[in-house]
């Protein structure tokens, strides 16, 4: 809960006075008062970046020519912002190029209001895509002017560089704001279709995995012998018993378990998705996690980073580890103990796709086309994460695996 601090007085920003050093007085909810050594007096508006967390400062002006009655306003504005998953700085970037209605003015507009639905990592990607390869070029130009030989020229220079799956997501994100600049009025219509089939097909890239039930208990044997820190043994440990997304192990925070219940519930912030995410929690991964807690509990994340503790560990940090075991990014990612299990659960222990299939938080509908809740199969889903990692601890015992038949029906 972060300290209640007493709001300022228009007498107190009135007189306050440099110092030897810049002084920062707080008025509250992310407002404060930078007073420079030179006598300057600036507004702030510091805030957590919706989804990513991450913090960002705003400048709200000078005083006097900002009274502090405006600053507070200007502060409330944006709080609401936030409360809607508007993220006021990308929203100023876009006001600030608005009026001309340009490519850059649409595309960053469309951006703030929806990047606030999306996982942070997605959101970071599409911005810098939109920056770096197309903004230099017909970013400044109005976009009801833009023709569909203007956007292929932008993606040509990304294909020419290499990066065809680049170039197919700007075609992609071109497409979208297009189709925002026709709801609202700046455009007559969305001129990338007219490019569908100008790019080669990108070649399609999976997750190195290992399935193979011999090779699987050889790599289970290698996580047990791992001999570096001790949370990253945990994190490798616990790695094929849940098998989540990497970036969402790999952020895990403890206030998301509740080891008593046996259940790991993601919030829907980090969830690719966007929905919540439960994850029932085997009799051995509760063990890995209370063995783990006294060392980590008292932090924020399970798997703090070494150098700040207040961060996660990178998203190198695994993949870095398998190496280290022999397991190169051609031989095993850590991405690859989803595909493992969704090969194993269904081709050797026999369970249900549509199971598998929410366990691993894929879009899965019911008969209606509507969308799952976190809770649905939670029985089959908790006997079946038991079995899973009862089966692991099979595989990784046994000195000679011989492949299970499925079972019938």
């Amino acid at each position: 809960m972060p300290k209640r601090v007493a709001p300022l007085s228009p007498s107190a920003v009135a007189n306050a006075r440099p110092q030897e050093r810049p002084q920062t007085l707080r008025d509250g909810y992310g407002l404060s008062l930078l007073v420079e050594t030179g006598g300057g007096k600036l507004w702030r508006f510091d805030y957590r970046r919706p989804g990513s967390g991450k913090r960002n400062t705003l400048s709200l002006g000078t005083y006097p020519d900002v009274s502090l009655k405006r600053a507070r306003d200007k502060r409330d504005a944006m709080r609401r912002a936030l409360a809607d998953g508007i993220d006021p700085g990308e929203q100023r970037k876009a006001e600030a190029v608005a009026g001309a209605d340009t490519f850059e003015a649409v595309a960053r507009e469309w951006f703030a209001k929806f990047s606030g639905q999306w996982v942070p990592s997605h959101g970071d990607k599409i911005i810098r895509r939109l920056e770096r390869d197309l903004f230099p070029w017909i970013g400044a130009k109005p976009i009801a002017d833009l023709a569909a030989p203007d956007v292929l020229a932008c993606l040509r220079r990304i294909e020419a560089r290499g990066a065809l799956e680049t170039a197919h997501r700007a075609h992609q994100n071109c497409g979208q704001v297009f189709r925002y600049a026709v709801a609202t009025g700046r455009a007559q219509g969305d001129v990338t279709r007219d490019l569908r089939g100008s790019l080669p097909a990108p070649k399609v890239q999976h997750f190195a995995s290992i399935t193979e039930p011999e090779r699987v208990a050889e790599l289970l044997r290698a996580i047990e012998g791992f001999t570096g820190t001790f949370p990253v043994r945990c994190a490798l440990k616990l790695s094929p018993l849940v098998f989540v997304r990497p970036g969402e192990l790999r952020q895990a925070e403890w206030a998301e378990f509740d080891l008593d219940g046996a259940e790991w519930i993601i919030p829907a912030h980090k969830m690719k998705m966007r929905e919540p995410h439960l994850v029932p929690l085997s009799t051995q991964a509760v063990a890995i996690l209370r063995e783990l807690r006294p060392l980590t509990g008292a932090g924020r994340y399970l798997f703090p980073g070494t150098r700040d503790r207040k961060k996660a560990i990178s998203n190198v940090t695994l993949a870095a580890a398998f190496k280290r075991m022999g397991y190169g990014g051609q031989t095993f990612t850590p991405h690859g103990f989803r595909a493992m299990a969704r090969t194993l659960l269904d081709e050797t222990l026999g369970f249900r796709v549509d199971v598998i299939e929410h366990q691993l938080a894929h879009a899965v509908r019911d008969a209606n086309g509507r969308a799952y809740n976190r809770t649905s199969f939670l029985p089959e889903r908790r006997t079946m994460m038991q079995a899973w990692a009862d089966h692991l601890d099979t595989l990784r015992e046994a000195s000679n695996v011989v492949p299970l038949r499925r079972k019938a029906g």
